[in-house]
């Protein structure tokens, strides 16, 4: 028994085409999201983190540059 499927090809979108890989109305992708429900310094800490990230074109921060975030918002040990 053959099936004979209709086929339809859809044209081929390139979606990385995008300009620098941001999206149309929101931030991008690798940016934390303070919620309301979050502490102030919890979401201090996270728009800091946001910040050293688009500053230095980083997706991922190692843990020493979490540290260098988290002493430029005055922690001491």
């Amino acid at each position: 028994m053959q099936m004979v499927t209709e086929q339809n090809p859809r044209p081929f979108v390139d979606r990385r085409s995008a300009a620098s890989g941001a999206r149309d109305g929101g931030p991008e992708r690798r940016q934390f999201v303070a919620t309301a429900s979050s502490r102030p310094e919890v979401a201090e800490l996270a728009a800091a983190i946001d910040k050293y990230k688009l500053d230095h074109r980083r997706r991922f921060v190692t843990y020493e540059e979490l540290y260098d975030v988290m002493v430029s918002l005055g922690y001491h040990r």
